[in-house]
């Protein structure tokens, strides 16, 4: 099970996630990611709609699944970084190793981007930096 401290259940930061993160899918899930120096330590949320699954218990389940393999890979998210996973319709009556190569797929896409804005906004930095220096 994914511990407690790594659970992500404020809406604001659901919603930073989807808006404002990098993402990459496939037909079975999405993986939303956005880092930031406000967030504290590595959150993960999981988001199963009723479109999805229309009984709560098949929801619940999956989100179990998806707990249970994102704690094994918690160690390679970096640190203040917001995960969320979300269920689309192409997850009904996949097997937990189909759902486990899916996730690897969709988490380590969306960690590239993710890496690559983040090192594009840090050279963006760097040079608005030296025009800056250059003004004065």
């Amino acid at each position: 099970m994914l511990p407690a401290e790594h659970r992500l259940r404020e809406p604001e930061l659901f919603r930073l996630a989807t808006r404002r993160g990098r993402r990459s899918g496939n037909s079975e899930l999405v993986v939303h990611a956005v880092t930031g120096e406000e967030i504290q330590g590595t959150l993960v949320g999981f988001v199963v709609p009723k479109r999805v699954y229309p009984r709560a218990v098949d929801r619940n389940r999956t989100k179990r699944q998806l707990r249970h393999l994102m704690r094994e890979r918690l160690v390679i998210i970096p640190d203040q970084t917001l995960v969320v996973v979300r269920a689309l319709p192409g997850i009904r009556g996949r097997s937990f190793a189909e759902i486990e190569t899916s996730l690897d797929s969709a988490l380590t896409r969306t960690l590239a981007k993710l890496k690559r804005f983040e090192r594009e906004r840090m050279q963006q930095m760097q040079r608005n930096r030296g025009e800056l220096c250059e003004a004065f």
